[in-house]
């Protein structure tokens, strides 16, 4: 595994990508009429994020989106994957939109136009409008409409000059991390909030796909979820059990429903339902068709059900985050989803990348252990799609080095190094090499 690259040969129609995300890079968090989301409120929040940064700034975006697409296009790759900022285009999440806010993006799609680069959209990165979380968020039901109807807006406005819009990125992160343990936006920590603020965005994804077929957007509709196989740490029925567990609570849970039209009942067996709240309908409104499913892979599920948790050995290492890299994870999670999900589109992998601790050293970032994790993970693309797996494409995450969540700017994960305090961008090694890479395939 040492050079797979030579090795490595995809179809000429393979999309090859980097991802960002709104409150992640654009900054300009009170500029020409933007809203705050539940993002700027959190960040402000004393004690909720490790250095005590917040997005206000980041890589300053969009001021700078010009420069940054010139990078994008310097890069050999042909798609851009970035989110909408919903208070940007919409201040409150309801009620009048901002015209400035559609401006901004109107401007991004030109400048990526004039590069050949293909814009690959996401309506919803976490950010919600605080005036809609003033309202109840993701836990009250109203949410989902004003979701659709953003939805819409966005369609009717840019569904012809954007090759796929997606509706959520990662609907586990948002139920799980912002109401299961308070460690991202909102802040709350009530594991039944959480439950039914899943839900709530499995049935606001369905009613914006309804919403965007109506508008006759001709982009191609889906959404994003975040996956990894459940491995036992052991042959231990109990290990085993967990494992079955985990999937079901994390994947399955997210699936079943798009694709089925039912959660797993292995994870309602464990859950307390008695205020889980789905209406008759529900599940009729989730299941629509979709025309490619976005899978974010970084790391397996590594179960173990002993006291303190065995761990993975880690023999490729473990990210700056702490996460095992384990490539061969996405082979086993892809072939995994095509035999459980007959009606499986064509999948995109949306993101994939390394947090590492970079060094600038006379001038230049030297991130092997970066290139070594695309390889790897390329060659697990590879061998899905020999498994028979209609993978379409490739998203490095991230182009810039960013606000990473409640990790701050401590966490890199970019191609491109940003200098905070200059806003400077400096290619990375890893950079270089993917460029290269994707010449290597056009060739």
């Amino acid at each position: 595994m040492n050079n797979p690259s030579a090795s490595l040969v995809f179809s000429p129609a393979f999309t090859w990508g980097v991802a960002t995300s709104a409150y992640q890079i654009e900054g300009g968090a009170t500029a020409d009429g933007r809203g705050p989301s539940i993002w700027d409120t959190f960040t402000h929040t004393p004690g909720k994020v490790i250095d005590g940064s917040t997005g206000d700034v980041a890589c300053d975006h969009y001021h700078r989106y010009a420069e940054d697409v010139d990078i994008i296009a310097s890069l050999a790759v042909d798609s851009y994957r970035f989110s909408i900022s919903w208070s940007r285009v919409q201040p409150l999440g309801y009620g009048a939109w901002n015209e400035a806010g559609f401006d901004f993006y109107s401007n991004l799609l030109g400048k990526l136009e004039e590069k050949n680069i293909k814009a690959h959209i996401t309506l919803y990165h976490w950010d919600l409008p605080q005036g809609l979380q003033d309202k109840g968020g993701w836990l009250n039901r109203e949410t989902t409409l004003r979701f659709a109807e953003y939805a819409a807006e966005v369609a009717r406005r840019f569904g012809k000059r954007v090759a796929t819009i997606a509706t959520h990125n990662e609907p586990w992160c948002t139920a799980n991390l912002g109401y299961g343990n308070a460690q991202f936006a909102p802040g709350v920590a009530d594991t039944v909030q959480a439950l039914q603020v899943s839900h709530h965005l499995l049935l606001s994804h369905g009613l914006a796909m309804q919403a965007m077929r109506a508008v006759n957007s001709p982009a191609r509709l889906g959404i994003v979820l975040n996956q990894w196989p459940a491995t036992p740490a052991t042959d231990s029925a109990e290990d085993i059990a967990a494992a079955e567990w985990e999937y079901a609570r994390s994947v399955q849970w997210f699936m079943d429903p798009i694709f089925k039209g039912r959660y797993p009942q292995k994870a309602l067996d464990r859950m307390d339902m008695a205020q889980f709240q789905v209406h008759p309908e529900d599940m009729q409104i989730i299941r629509q068709p979709l025309d490619f499913l976005g899978v974010n892979y970084y790391f397996r599920a590594f179960v173990s059900t002993e006291n303190p948790p065995r761990q993975p050995e880690g023999k490729l290492g473990f990210s700056d985050m702490g996460w095992e890299i384990y490539p061969s994870g996405l082979t086993d999670l892809l072939l995994q989803l095509k035999a459980e999900y007959p009606d499986l589109p064509a999948v995109y992998i949306t993101e994939n990348g390394m947090a590492v601790a970079d060094q600038i050293v006379d001038g230049k970032i030297n991130d092997q252990a970066r290139i070594n994790y695309v390889q790897w993970h390329l060659e697990a693309v590879q061998a899905a799609i020999a498994g028979g797996v209609n993978v379409q494409g490739y998203f490095y995450w991230s182009l810039l080095d960013n606000f990473e969540w409640n990790s701050g700017y401590e966490k890199r994960f970019g191609l491109v190094h940003v200098d905070y305090a200059t806003q400077k961008r400096t290619l990375k090694e890893s950079a270089y090499w993917y460029r290269n890479f994707i010449r290597s395939q056009a060739a």
